[in-house]
């Protein structure tokens, strides 16, 4: 199965994946939880070229992720905002981060602390019932029919 077949799976990873998978998405998308909006910064943070710039953000404005915003007229400027939709992926960067900062890095490159409280936070999943962490071993599945 080739990458833009995704979408059409009934599958909510499969689907997922169709959006924020190809290379680079994260990574704009990191810039764009670090509070950056802007092509430039994009570019430059990134050293992207401007073709692959350009189709990860048209994907990720066409899936309702970012809002190209215009910020100035003359000449036209735009900038990338987060959506709600957008905002919701923040989980996924922080199970990526976790998993790098525990395989891929022997001292994590960015510590995160609850605004709130002030202390190191490390977000993990819970039930949204009990409030438990849950694991995967924890977790049982059931599939819709013709669910892939």
């Amino acid at each position: 199965m080739k990458h833009d077949e995704l979408q059409g799976v009934y599958c909510s990873v499969a689907r997922t994946w169709s959006v924020i998978g190809e290379r680079w998405t994260m990574m704009i998308l990191r810039e764009c939880f670090r509070g950056e909006r802007r092509y430039d910064h994009f570019r430059t943070k990134l050293g992207l070229g401007s073709n692959v710039l350009n189709d990860r953000l048209r994907l990720l404005t066409a899936e309702g992720v970012l809002d190209r915003v215009q910020y100035q007229d003359t000449p036209p400027r735009h900038e990338y905002r987060l959506t709600e939709k957008g905002a919701d992926l923040y989980p996924i960067l922080l199970a990526v981060m976790s998993w790098g900062d525990k395989y891929q890095n022997e001292v994590p490159p960015v510590r995160l602390h609850h605004r709130d409280c002030g202390h190191p936070a490390d977000p993990r999943p819970t039930c949204a019932h009990c409030g438990e962490p849950v694991g995967w071993r924890d977790l049982t599945a059931e599939f819709e029919p013709g669910a892939w």
